[in-house]
């Protein structure tokens, strides 16, 4: 209790610093009338807003986090426009201090209107339409182990979709399992996070994600938030009741759940090995991840290292790669998401940038590097199509599908 009331208290302060900053600032610039009352009212209502969301239980297994996931996006989006607006107000009073300039009116002040409200806007994009526009991004994975009759087979993932942020509405769930069939693809993976903290909120998209179709099958993980951990469960009996509901949800779906299992993918008398592991947490996540449980029943070593076999791992964390996959096994492609690249992500010409970087060494794309025995091992991380924390994506952080064509190297 004693983070939450702390992080309370310093939102709480710095708001009211802002509102005092701004109020000062425009003084004489406005008269003492009705606008000066709403914006007092607002301020207040953000605030209550602040205090609602800190203090109202979130952990119990009766409370819902949809109204105050947007209490408190609503506070974020306010504040952060009079952040931006103080920015520049103070830049502005800076550069008249030191320039010496005597000006009767204050630039800055609608320079900071525009930027504050351009944040705004932003914002609010990120909540109508950036996190409903589906992006597909199209990788090639060639490789000599890629049999020959697997050139040009087409793995479709998803990832983080977070049911459970858009309540009883299906409309994008249902866009976004169009998109994937439009694509035609062989395989579909799901790597993590159907749900964000029970199975209830699966139940209104049972039917709808039902509809994913692809050749060999859906097959799908868990992510660290679909073990019903983020809930103070009153019975362990009702923890496991809600996981064991998750996988016949799943079942019901069509799609194959792989905990710490693989499965064989064949044409003819080619193979590819597709493996699932439950999600390997970094702190404070728990490990669920079995990857020798996973690959158990081979004459080889434990990470299949004499296996040639072209090997597709589905890990939620893509921290386990970071950490594991990519030194001590000869699997050729891991696929994670997780990150959601923090849902802001900033995209020019091919660079990227996302406050995910400085949480995560992989957060975002494609990856690769030598494995211990001089083999390359690739990651690809999905940023995933759902939110968790606030209902929106910004700037360049699209809903993610990403399309994998494997290509027989030489072909």
């Amino acid at each position: 209790m004693r983070i939450p009331l702390i992080l309370a208290a310093v939102l709480l302060v710095a708001s009211v610093l802002i509102d005092w900053y701004i109020c000062h600032d425009i003084r004489k610039s406005t008269r003492r009338g009705v606008w000066w009352k709403v914006y007092g009212v607002s301020a207040a209502v953000c605030w209550v807003f602040l205090l609602v969301v800190f203090f109202l239980p979130k952990r119990s297994e009766s409370s819902g986090i949809i109204s105050l996931m947007w209490m408190l996006y609503s506070y974020l989006t306010v504040y952060a426009a009079k952040l931006v607006y103080m920015i520049v107000s103070l830049a502005g009073k800076l550069i008249r201090k030191l320039g010496r300039f005597k000006l009767k009116w204050h630039p800055a002040q609608w320079l900071g209107l525009i930027a504050g409200l351009g944040m705004l806007a932003v914002m609010w994009i990120g909540v109508g339409v950036t996190r409903k526009t589906i992006v597909v991004n199209e990788i090639q994975i060639a490789s000599p182990k890629v049999p020959l009759s697997f050139n040009g087979y087409k793995i479709a993932q998803i990832s983080d979709i977070h049911v459970g942020t858009w309540g009883n509405d299906t409309v994008f769930i249902s866009n976004l399992v169009d998109s994937i069939n439009s694509l035609h693809p062989d395989l579909i993976v799901f790597t993590g996070d159907i749900v964000n903290r029970k199975t209830d909120e699966l139940t209104p998209f049972i039917n709808v994600l039902s509809r994913l179709k692809a050749k060999d099958g859906v097959f799908s993980i868990l992510g660290n938030h679909d073990y019903g951990d983020y809930v103070d469960w009153s019975r362990i009996e009702d923890r496991t009741a809600n996981n064991e509901r998750l996988a016949r949800n799943q079942a019901e779906m069509g799609w194959t759940l792989l905990n710490n299992e693989k499965r064989f993918i064949t044409r003819g008398n080619d193979s590819i090995m597709l493996i699932g592991v439950e999600n390997w947490g970094d702190p404070p996540f728990p490990v669920y991840g079995d990857l020798e449980k996973a690959l158990s029943g081979s004459p080889d070593s434990v990470y299949h290292q004499n296996d040639i076999r072209f090997k597709v791992l589905l890990t939620h964390n893509p921290e386990h790669w970071n950490q594991v996959v990519s030194h001590s096994t000869n699997i050729d492609l891991s696929l994670a998401g997780h990150t959601h690249a923090m849902q802001m992500m900033i995209d020019l010409g091919g660079w990227k940038w996302s406050p995910a970087r400085y949480r995560y060494e992989q957060w975002g794309g494609m990856y690769e590097r030598l494995n211990d025995h001089g083999q390359p091992s690739r990651l690809y991380v999905n940023i995933g199509a759902g939110e968790v924390g606030m209902p929106a994506r910004l700037f360049s952080a699209y809903p993610e599908i990403t399309l994998f064509t494997l290509e027989h190297q030489g072909y």
